[in-house]
């Protein structure tokens, strides 16, 4: 079993370069290879950001697999494995837990509405194929389900490496119940820009967050002045990433990250499949501005 001790701080989730409709691997691996080198604390394959849901299972499997090949265990790599469909879920988990990934990100189920029960039951099953810690992806926005402290509860008493969640909610009461009831050693990592510094004030052990992508090593400085207690600081770099953390937002995420990206040369094109499509030419606009106030290009 993977040590859940290891996987905390800044562990952003890498985009998907897509060239002429495909996984570009290379350029994958060479913004992971960015990332280690900036001072990430870890990697996070196919998250939200990196559009998983235009990938085949094939895709990103081996998304997960440069990964762990190109960090060769400098960083934790947490893959995203969840799906709407437990038969992917199944294969994707499998797959992630046998190629050694550290941890498992698993998204609660999207578009059906399940009830809690079949939550549990769900997150019951994919928990037994392995012995990987492994955490919830909270992201109620996206998935139209909340995960209950009931439920969580439950989770926690019969899956011994269930360890954690990413919560990608502006709910910070919810934060302090969790860690009340199952303890400090519970990981939760931020999955809202506007509430990196406040959610690990209150006892978050670390960060998923998409602009991660751009500035990885401001977030990696955040998170170290909250665990030395230099809230002036962690307080400071927050407030410097205040334009960038909305311009992530500017359209739906990672349209403005990718177009970003692009522009500061991190990547060749900021290529997406449909129904997502890249920025327009008054976004591209705007988020120039922003890149040159950041002193990014």
């Amino acid at each position: 079993m993977s040590n859940p001790a290891a996987v905390k701080g800044s562990i952003p989730p890498v985009v998907t370069p897509i060239r002429n409709g495909a996984v570009d691997y290379e350029a994958y691996a060479g913004l992971v290879d960015f990332q280690v080198a900036e001072g990430s604390h870890g990697v996070l394959v196919n998250g939200t950001t990196a559009e998983p849901s235009t990938l085949t299972i094939e895709e990103r499997n081996r998304l997960v697999d440069i990964a762990i090949e190109t960090v060769n265990g400098r960083v934790p790599v947490v893959a995203a494995t969840g799906s709407q469909s437990l038969a992917e879920t199944e294969q994707l988990t499998s797959h992630a837990a046998r190629a050694g990934a550290d941890a498992l990100l698993v998204v609660t189920p999207y578009y059906i509405r399940p009830p809690q029960r079949g939550l549990i039951e769900y997150y019951l099953k994919v928990a037994s194929l392995h012995d990987t810690p492994w955490m919830i992806y909270h992201i109620p926005g996206r998935t139209a389900v909340n995960v209950t402290l009931d439920s969580m509860k439950e989770l926690r008493d019969k899956s011994p490496t269930f360890v954690g969640m990413k919560h990608a909610v502006n709910d910070l009461g919810f934060v302090t119940e969790c860690l009340s009831a199952f303890g400090d050693d519970f990981k939760i990592f931020v999955g809202l820009e506007e509430l990196s510094f406040p959610m690990m004030t209150i006892g978050a052990c670390g960060l998923m967050n998409a602009v991660g992508n751009l500035r990885p090593g401001v977030l990696a400085e955040m998170c170290q002045a909250v665990w030395d207690s230099d809230l002036k600081k962690g307080r400071e770099l927050h407030q410097r990433l205040l334009e960038i953390n909305q311009a992530v937002f500017y359209d739906t995420n990672p349209i403005p990250m990718k177009y970003m990206m692009k522009k500061m040369g991190l990547m060749p094109a900021n290529e997406h499949r449909l129904p997502m499509a890249p920025a327009t030419p008054e976004l591209e606009k705007r988020l120039d501005g922003v890149l040159q106030r950041a002193g990014l290009i």
